[in-house]
């Protein structure tokens, strides 16, 4: 067994180091504290949107606040259109899936909060929803290739998560308490404080939700705690921050399709349960010097699981510490304006398995990136170079071989504005992904998988005026020996009877599609949004050519709007529709297409907000999650909630 990440110290000497003489800059400072819908940090460092040769979508803390959403994954969700699909741990818990990657989609796309990365080694996925939704300032939504920025696993995009600490904004002290009271026993108590003086400030955010949920055996509780210690000054901010979040969850189980259509609510599983545990702790800072950014930051954390299915326990822990040092110059190369940042990022996780069978995982990864932007002088041209390299080593002692690996990442852009609203862009690049320790420990033989890699192309064109914005990309991305699960493939290995199935590299496979996201002002007291998404993820050769990627719909749409009708009263609501899709990699079988209306009212009267909110409007059966496929029927089914009222009281002080 390896030695523990707390025995590591060392490895985090460069980032301590700067953490002690350096912290945020003023002028990022001031950036960030007037935070415009333009502005992003998906960058690494702050800067406006407009003119950047990659399509970004940004939700706003009102625009959470309006849509009711519970969690961060619900917001991503109701406000752009992103497919999510029910998470087997429960707790309103959903995987994203940014570009169509199915059952793979959170081992191909990163998570970012407050600048430091949380993204799991292996299959269990981040867990958004113990994220407390009031201390969220800003989510934005990188929708294609991050790799050059942020590494392994960028393909299908990035998820960068901002909390009002994480901006460092506070000016004055405040605070609110928010109760909820809901359909199926949801009951949800939310508490923020902030407290300023002399350029110290301290927050802290609380929050605890009880529910019974829609399924029989389904209750869960979960509780989240946030904690951020800042100083700022004209030229630096440097602090740190512990967050804390539990979940306790009965597990109702799969259902069969004539259970599902008997009675949806019913459990399979009476006696499955789950209890995690997550625990992260981070340094952060910047200083501004001049021409100069230097930010770096640190994160340490913690998971523990503990777990129940049908009689079996899997209990796991692991550990996690990373940190980054990064800067950015923001000079002239001649008459033209040049933006150059680079930086340095390590990770280290580990896993322990615990019991009879347990086992010992381990992954370290090292890199090093570039990226320059040249803008030239009075033509409204923007150039972008970025290139990546990673060393990796993973192993896990249930394996017979390791990996250890050098992987590299680059991107080439551009982006042409053509008149005072209207900006063109391309971009092309290349992007990877290593299997992550559940992936290559089950494979056929005793060989390990080769790297993913993919071939990334978008174009776009964004129009921004004085009462919205929209913009429309394509894109198109070529995956070479794709990780992913063959259910077909002998292995005499397995545990199920047929002996079949196995981690392996697929042949060739193809994502592309059409992607528009639109705003607009209508009147001054109503809002339109709307999110479009048609795609294809299709194998190109070898024996599945010309089927789909499982659980991968064709079609995503979301609509919405926030109507004002008064100053103290506002409706908003929002309407999401998602297309069939197939749970299968032989496309035998077809979950159905859905769609789900919400509405919410608002009603503020001086420091009280009163809201009531209505999910799933129409009470529509569907489901997001499915596995199996038996003589062309869907099964192992996992229902979502039906129609769901939400009564909530907030007061502001």
């Amino acid at each position: 067994m390896k030695k523990s990440i707390r025995l590591r110290a060392r490895a985090f000497a460069p980032a301590l180091s700067v953490l002690a003489f350096v912290s945020v800059n003023s002028a990022q400072s001031q950036q960030l504290s007037n935070y415009g819908e333009k502005t992003i940090t998906a960058t690494r460092f702050a800067e406006s949107a407009d003119e950047l040769p990659f399509g970004v979508s940004v939700i706003t803390a009102q625009q959470i606040k309006d849509s009711g959403a519970l969690t961060v994954n619900e917001a991503i969700m109701r406000l752009l259109g992103v497919q999510g699909r029910q998470d087997l741990n429960g707790g309103g818990e959903y995987m994203l899936d940014l570009r169509g990657f199915g059952t793979t989609s959170d081992s191909n796309q990163v998570i970012v909060v407050d600048g430091v990365r949380l993204s799991e080694a292996d299959t269990g996925g981040t867990r958004l929803a113990g994220i407390s939704i009031d201390s969220v300032e800003r989510i934005e939504v990188v929708r294609g290739s991050g790799a050059v920025l942020y590494g392994e696993g960028a393909t299908g995009g990035v998820i960068v998560v901002t909390t009002k600490a994480g901006i460092g904004r506070q000016t004055q002290n405040d605070g609110s308490v928010y109760v909820g009271y809901g359909s199926q026993g949801l009951h949800e108590v939310r508490a923020n404080a902030n407290l300023v003086k002399d350029g110290f400030s301290l927050e802290g955010f609380a929050q605890n939700r009880d529910a019974d949920n829609y399924r029989d055996n389904a209750r869960s509780k979960s509780d989240a705690a946030a904690l951020t210690a800042q100083w700022t000054t004209a030229s630096m901010r440097f602090g740190g921050r512990v967050v804390q979040d539990r979940l306790n969850a009965r597990l109702p189980g799969d259902l069969t399709a004539a259970q599902y259509a008997s009675n949806p609510r019913q459990s399979t599983k009476p006696n499955d349960s789950v209890a995690i545990e997550n625990q992260r702790n981070s340094l952060f800072a910047e200083m501004d010097a001049g021409p100069w950014k230097i930010a770096a930051d640190a994160g340490w954390r913690t998971k523990s699981v503990r777990s129940m299915n049908s009689g079996y326990a899997y209990d796991y822990d692991t550990e996690a510490a990373n940190h980054g040092v990064r800067a950015r110059h923001e000079g002239t190369l001649g008459a033209h304006k040049n933006i150059f940042v680079t930086g340095h990022d390590y990770n280290n996780w580990s896993r322990t398995v615990l019991g009879a069978y347990g086992s010992q995982a381990d992954q370290t990864s090292r890199a090093w990136y570039v990226k320059d932007d040249l803008i030239l002088a009075n033509t409204g041209t923007r150039l972008s170079a970025g290139w990546r390299t990673e060393s990796f080593n993973k192993s896990i002692d249930s394996a017979p071989a390791s990996v250890d690996s050098r992987q590299r990442a680059w991107d080439l852009g551009a982006s042409q504005r053509l008149d005072a609203q209207w900006t063109a862009y391309a971009r092309t690049g290349q992007s990877f992904r290593l299997p992550n320790v559940d992936e290559f420990s089950f494979v056929v033989g005793s060989g390990t998988l080769k790297p993913q890699t993919s071939r990334d192309q978008e174009f776009g064109l964004r129009r921004v005026y004085e009462s919205g914005r929209y913009e429309v990309r394509a894109y198109r991305s070529e995956l070479t020996n794709e990780i992913g699960f063959d259910p077909n493939i002998p292995n005499p290995a397995f545990w199920n009877p047929a002996n079949l199935g196995a981690n392996v590299n697929f042949d060739p496979t193809r994502r592309q599609g059409l992607e528009l996201d639109a705003d607009h002002k209508l009147s001054a007291s109503v809002k339109l949004r709307g999110n479009l998404a048609w795609r294809t993820a299709h194998f190109r050769e070898g024996t599945y050519a010309g089927k789909q990627v499982p659980l991968v719909p064709e079609k995503v749409l979301a609509l919405g709007a926030d109507w004002q009708l008064a100053p103290a009263h506002k409706i908003s609501g929002g309407m999401n529709w998602i297309s069939s899709s197939h749970p299968d990699v032989m496309n035998q079988c077809v979950m159905p297409s859905y769609s789900v209306a919400n509405v919410r009212y608002a009603y503020q009267l001086k420091e009280m907000d009163w809201a009531l909110a209505v999910n799933n409007l129409t009470d529509r059966r569907y489901f997001t999650q499915a596995f199996g496929c038996s003589n062309q029927v869907t099964s192992s089914i996992y229902p979502e909630p039906g129609r769901a009222l939400m009564a909530s009281m907030r007061y502001r002080f």
